[in-house]
């Protein structure tokens, strides 16, 4: 996936116009670095919290336009972090936002994450529904639980990454990962039971 380009908003006028210049060339430099390093894990992270596959590409935006206001504030190292961060915040933005107009979540079919030109349209058809239904499971877990699932099961990252980029204690997130993945089976099992029961029904 093409990182989109990102205008940085101007520098404030500090000091010469020569000055201005420098920390303008410096930060488009920096913002595009992280732009070919962490668009695609970001465009990622959008979609697991529950963006819909025609939202991602805008909230995407706002994140890297988040980054580029705030890049003066964000460590050296700690670029990931910060994005995913801001990622967690758009997400959660653009659910309420379609909560609020009672849109249904995008069909499958429409996700614009690209295939693998080798699978055939059945064996495509199936990655699409194993999809769906990851998106659908994901969608029904607290986010509390999500985030730190998604970037180990999905991501994954150890979880000493994992708490250094959400701000918590080693412990806290495995024992986070241990109800995480509990509540994934048991969503798992009850949609399951569903099925069989919509399935059996005369």
């Amino acid at each position: 996936m093409v990182p989109m380009s990102v205008e940085l908003p101007q520098p404030v006028a500090a000091g010469n116009a020569r000055a201005a210049v420098r920390r303008s060339a410096a930060a488009d430099a920096r913002l595009r670095a992280m732009l070919d390093a962490h668009y695609d894990f970001v465009w990622r992270s959008l979609r697991r919290l529950g963006v819909p596959s025609t939202d991602v590409d805008d909230c995407a935006q706002q994140v890297f336009w988040v980054a580029a206001k705030k890049l003066d504030d964000i460590q050296e190292g700690s670029e990931r972090a910060f994005l995913f961060g801001s990622a967690m915040r758009v997400a959660s933005d653009a659910r309420r936002s379609r909560s609020r107009r009672r849109e249904a979540p995008a069909l499958p079919e429409e996700s614009t994450e690209a295939l693998d030109p080798g699978p055939d349209p059945e064996q495509a058809a199936s990655m699409r529904r194993a999809r769906a239904v990851l998106d659908e499971v994901l969608d029904a877990m607290p986010m509390d639980l999500r985030a730190p699932f998604v970037l180990f099961e999905l991501e994954e990252m150890s979880t000493a990454e994992i708490g250094a980029m959400l701000g918590l204690p080693t412990g806290t997130v495995a024992s986070r990962l241990r109800r995480a993945r509990e509540e994934f089976q048991a969503i798992v099992a009850r949609r399951k039971a569903k099925d069989e029961f919509r399935g059996g029904r005369p």
